[in-house]
C-alpha cells in the first residue's frame, strides 16, 4: 500500500490521507527520541491494513531521522512484535515482549 505520510509537526502526528479520510499516529518527540502514543484509523476504513501500512511508514522515517524509539501505542508495539525486523529502533532497556 502505497501512502502519502505527513510529519504536522504542529498536531504533533504523522497523517496519511486515504479517499478523504486522515489515518494518523500521534506523537512526542524529546531530544533524539520518539514516543508514538496512539494510532488512530477511521472506522470506515478498519480491516484494509492501513494501520500496519502506516506504522512501517512512520519507522521508515523515525530510522531515517535516527531516533530512538519507545512504542507507548498498543497497536504499535503488536507490529512490532509481528515485524521483529524493527526492533532495532526501539530504545534500549525498552521492552516490549517477544
Amino acid at each position: 500500500m502505497n501512502l502519502n505520510l505527513v510529519d504536522v509537526a504542529l498536531k504533533k502526528r504523522y497523517e496519511a490521507i486515504i479517499d478523504g479520510s486522515t489515518a494518523y499516529i500521534e506523537y512526542i518527540k524529546a531530544q533524539d527520541k520518539i514516543y508514538l502514543t496512539h494510532t488512530e484509523v477511521p472506522k470506515s476504513m478498519e480491516g484494509k491494513g492501513i494501520g500496519s501500512a502506516l506504522v512501517l511508514k512512520v519507522l521508515e522515517d523515525i530510522e531515517k531521522k535516527n531516533l530512538a524509539l519507545i512504542p507507548l501505542c498498543p497497536f504499535v508495539a503488536l507490529y512490532l512484535k509481528r515485524h521483529p525486523e524493527w526492533k532495532k529502533l526501539v530504545m534500549k532497556g525498552i521492552n516490549i515482549g517477544d
